[in-house]
């Protein structure tokens, strides 16, 4: 069992830690696999499923398993321990250490690994009985395999053409399905396939962007460890910026640099070490052996990828990378004496430089993500007129919700944008004769991820108005969350392409005349309930992306939730700065008004379809979190044992309605950079979960 805290040991529904792991990894991994970690054979697992009373187990195959991993890590990260889980993965150690690194910063998401005993296989089996008979046979429902919605997507149609060439450009996105990480290393994981490109042209995007980490893409003679495989990684580029261009889109890379680099990497290089943070050091960008290496490798790579569209930047914050990025610039003896607009504008500078060494049309775009207030108005009208300026669209609009006054950070739908700090830095922008761009999403955001878009459509047209009507040239339609081809983006291109009636017309393309003023009523109720969303930073730990499948606590962990990962019963971070009760009396308004639209909706659109699926998930997850924060209010206050069986019920039937979609609709609880929330079986052990919890936990007297 873990030792790090009780709450990270085996649950007491689970008869041991061997059936534990069975249980959670049982669509995750294959038998061998699973057989090999815990030293069984495939049959000896197959056992233990079957007196679980498991649904038939999946085979899944290279790519499934290629395309899962992040959900592998997640599931196991409080069940095994390292060794364990890399054998689990089928993985080298070092790709393990790269991955937790580079892949969407994925160790800050998953925080500290619990300390766990290996998992062993033992033949006297305990008994699964009770597990057996409150599963029935109620999971054995058929459906999609994980990934299914990937060839779907990817099937070409003939029926798609994209419209005409906008002025309005470019409107770039992140491909739904991509992998994050290393993904021009492994060609066959196709990031953009042919029918994928199709559908995003007809969608009105002309742009798609992949993460870059520099040191991979070019060889150098400053560094020579640096550029290991550059060769396939570039010819796999250059293979997608062909394929895409047949479409009229461009590739755009995704740059924050200089990456941070290990203390071994300074040994003799002590000029070049700069700020520190976790145990690495910046590559100082003071130093102008840094500032060439970017523009050098940048050269490389447009010199060997002609085509590509361009470049966009993030400079502060992310990851480690020039000395002010994270607000350790004191650590380091050269920046610590300098300005953050001084640094930062020669990070941008060598950046640029580098690109029009080879292409004088390329984008170079930049972000201010995370700019302060003072050096944005210094730095702003320095930048050279040929880049385009990017600001988040709705980043600092103030809003009030439950009777509380905030701000808005970045990533929301529920509150339109733009702000009043993307207005001054676009005006800053423009007087130094720079286009502007809004980075916005328009799909879905991390107030609820778990489905590929919301159909609060008319949050959408009131924001793409806004924007039309701001000046600004292009748009970013998402981080690695929202490339799916949907009415949202369909609306969102009619408005800048400057249709008359964008959102009825949006309705009747995708559900047709008779039903599109049903549709027009429900995406108003769809709206007007997300409105009510209570925004605050507690979007990164709310659990919104996994809502049912998050498990009860009957005790308090005294775990904190990480970023988006695990929320684990951190209900007061998740509540951000509101009271948990406001939260909680938010979320149960906006399912019960959401629930309304829901039924409108019914009447217009096939409960059997994806997009009744996707209204309805986010109905389940609105809920669900009203439940759970209840739930621990009563817990904490030592409140009614009665209401928190009563609540544990009601998230069992949430629990068993949402493994319905989930089983038949693949495309649920996924995202890119996290891969999947939940699958189908996390949810029947949220059944467990609260069966267990109404069955011990006694009547308050």
């Amino acid at each position: 069992m873990c030792s790090l805290h009780a709450s990270a040991e085996t649950p007491a529904y689970f008869p041991s830690h061997l059936h534990q792991f069975v249980f959670r990894n049982w669509e995750l991994a294959n038998l061998d696999r699973m057989a090999e970690v815990v030293g069984a054979t495939p049959q000896n697992i197959s056992r233990v499923g079957r007196a679980m009373g498991l649904p038939p187990k999946p085979v899944l195959t290279p790519d499934q398993l290629r395309r899962i991993y992040i959900t592998v890590i997640r599931q196991n990260w409080d069940v095994l321990p390292e060794e364990q889980l890399i054998r689990l993965l089928g993985w080298t150690n070092e790709k393990y250490r790269f991955t937790l690194k580079e892949d969407d910063f994925l160790d800050h998401k998953l925080g500290t690994k619990p300390k766990c005993e290996p998992v062993r296989y033992e033949h006297a089996e305990a008994d699964a009985s009770w597990i057996r008979r409150t599963l029935g046979n109620d999971f054995n429902v058929k459906g999609e395999p994980a990934f299914e919605f990937v060839k779907r997507l990817s099937a070409p149609s003939k029926q798609l053409a994209p419209p005409a060439p906008s002025a309005f450009h470019p409107r770039y996105i992140y491909s739904f399905f991509a992998l994050y990480g290393d993904p021009l290393l492994e060609p066959e994981i196709d990031p953009f396939p042919e029918g994928y490109l199709q559908k995003l042209a007809a969608s009105g995007v002309d742009g798609v962007w992949m993460q870059c980490v520099l040191n991979t893409m070019a060889p150098s003679k400053q560094f020579p460890e640096f550029g290991k495989g550059w060769e396939k990684r570039l010819a796999t580029l250059n293979t997608l910026v062909q394929r895409a261009a047949r479409h009229g889109i461009k590739i755009y890379l995704y740059l924050n640099e200089p990456r941070s680099m290990p203390v071994e990497f300074f040994a003799h290089r002590e000029d070049l070490k700069g700020a520190l943070q976790g145990g690495s050091h910046a590559m100082c960008t003071s130093q102008k052996q840094v500032r060439e290496w970017i523009s050098d490798s940048l050269d490389h790579v447009f010199r060997n990828v002609p085509g590509l569209g361009g470049v966009f930047s993030i400079t502060m914050s992310e990851n480690l990378t020039n000395c002010f990025s994270k607000g350790t610039a004191k650590t380091c003896p050269r920046c610590g004496q300098r300005t953050d607009a001084a640094v930062v504008g020669e990070v941008l500078d060598a950046i640029r430089e580098g690109v029009r060494r080879t292409s004088k049309d390329a984008e170079v775009i930049v972000w201010d993500w995370g700019w302060p207030d003072a050096m944005s108005r210094t730095l702003i009208p320095k930048l050279a007129p040929d880049m385009r300026f990017m600001s988040v669209s709705e980043w600092s609009k103030p809003i009030e919700r439950g009777g509380v006054k905030t701000q808005v950070g970045e990533y929301s739908i529920s509150v339109v944008g733009p702000g009043p700090r993307a207005t001054e830095h676009w005006a800053l922008a423009q007087a130094a004769g720079l286009k502007t761009m809004a980075k916005v999403q328009f799909n879905n955001t991390w107030e609820i991820s778990a489905v590929p878009f919301v159909p609060a459509l008319n949050l959408v047209e009131r924001h793409a108005r806004n924007l039309k009507q701001a000046g600004i040239s292009g748009i970013q339609l998402s981080w690695t969350l929202g490339g799916y081809p949907s009415p949202n983006l369909d609306l969102a291109r009619r408005i800048f392409d400057g249709e008359e009636n964008a959102l009825a017309k949006t309705a009747e393309a995708r559900y047709g005349k008779r039903a599109a003023p049903l549709v027009l009523e429900a995406w108003k109720g769809f709206s007007d309930a997300f409105e009510r969303y209570p925004y605050s930073v507690a979007i990164y730990t709310i659990p919104t992306q996994h809502g049912p499948a998050n498990l009860l606590r009957l005790t308090p962990s005294g775990i904190r939730a990480t970023m988006i990962l695990l929320p684990q019963d951190d209900y007061k971070a998740w509540s951000g700065r509101y009271p948990p009760s406001t939260v909680q009396r938010e979320f149960a308004g906006m399912a019960d008004a959401w629930g309304k639209a829901l039924d409108v909706f019914r009447r217009a659109v096939p409960e059997s379809s994806e997009d009744f699926a996707i209204a309805e998930t986010c109905y389940i997850h609105f809920r669900s979190v009203a439940n759970q924060i209840e739930f621990y209010m009563l817990r904490d206050s030592k409140g009614s044992h009665d209401r928190m069986r009563q609540i544990a019920s009601e998230e069992e039937a949430l629990a068993r309605r949402m493994y319905k979609l989930a089983r038949r609709h693949s495309v649920l609880a996924y995202e890119a950079s996290n891969h999947y929330y939940y699958r189908p079986l996390d949810l029947a052990e949220k059944v467990l979960n609260c069966r267990f919890i109404v069955e011990n936990l006694v009547s308050s007297k």
